[in-house]
């Protein structure tokens, strides 16, 4: 058996050349695919601010539903989030549909708890806004189910979730650190 340590690849630049940025104007919002599933930045906040505790620099709701929807514009400002985002409503679409492989549409529907590719999703939106800290707001809204996310389907629970605790984990860090001067 040969070992080899990733040190040892040799690494090739198959992308040399490629921009490093979005080129052109993209055609579609995720905040208009958002407002086909009936799913409003207004209905985000309200969510999010089911689960409001003050906090220095967020000491009113006002003041937290601003921060969190600036967070929220800066956030859905990254594509990569935009097409995570848009992955779960494609799912929850075709699961409506009952288009997913290897799931009837009888099972979808029941959400079935074996089913984690929802959770999946959830969790690595709120990880990838907000890493662990994203993550941990994920599971208390995941549980709780406030607002919206007791009325969306199987995966649009979970992508909203995660949305709204990566959102609403950066909205407390922010809110603090402006408060303290830091930012």
């Amino acid at each position: 058996m040969i070992s080899m340590k990733l040190s040892d690849i040799e690494e090739k630049d198959l992308k040399e050349g490629q921009p490093e940025k979005v080129e052109g104007k993209a055609t579609v919002d995720i905040l208009d695919v958002l407002a086909e599933e009936g799913i409003s930045v207004q209905d985000l906040a309200d969510t999010a601010l089911e689960m409001y505790v003050p906090h220095p620099g967020l000491e009113t709701r006002e003041k937290a539903e601003a921060l969190f929807k600036r967070e929220l514009k800066f956030a859905l400002s990254d594509p990569n989030l935009c097409l995570l985002i848009y992955s779960g409503i494609l799912l929850e679409r075709e699961g409506r549909a009952g288009n997913l492989p290897n799931l009837s549409k009888s099972s979808y529907e029941k959400d079935l708890s074996f089913i984690i590719a929802d959770e999946v999703l959830g969790n690595s939106i709120a990880n990838y806004i907000s890493g662990s800290k994203g993550t941990f707001e994920f599971v208390r809204y995941d549980k709780i189910k406030p607002g919206i996310l007791a009325n969306l389907g199987p995966f649009m629970d979970d992508v909203i979730g995660g949305l709204i605790g990566g959102v609403s984990s950066n909205m407390y860090s922010r809110g603090m650190a402006e408060f303290e001067g830091k930012d």
